[in-house]
């Protein structure tokens, strides 16, 4: 069974960069046909889809948060890391990593405030 384990700052200040990791255990990051993601959940709000990377480590975004998003992979730690820029307080969520069609993170409280 494949393991997702989040990782990063709790608090942010607001136009900082929030960067968050995610540590993959039980399975390769770069195994055929397995797709990572990020996604959020604000207080109160839905799930949304933030972004993936296929096992190529092609990428894709949501059209609403493509200019302040990147997301990145260290294949050698079996890692892959979002970054979001400018952050501001409705930032503020619950950011999970998940591998498409499988496992979650348990997820990790991310707080954007001065």
């Amino acid at each position: 069974q494949v393991q997702l384990q989040e990782s990063g700052p709790g608090l942010v200040k607001p136009s900082q960069t929030l960067s968050l990791t995610c540590t993959v255990s039980g399975g390769s990051i770069t195994t055929n046909n397995y797709y990572w993601t990020w996604i959020r959940q604000p207080p109160g709000k839905g799930l949304e889809w933030m972004g993936g990377m296929g096992y190529t480590g092609t990428t894709h975004y949501s059209p609403a948060l493509k200019s302040r998003t990147s997301i990145s992979r260290d294949t050698s730690k079996n890692q892959f890391t979002l970054q979001l820029s400018s952050v501001t307080p409705e930032d503020t969520a619950v950011y999970y990593c998940h591998r498409h069609n499988g496992d979650w993170g348990q997820g990790t409280q991310v707080t954007v405030s001065s």
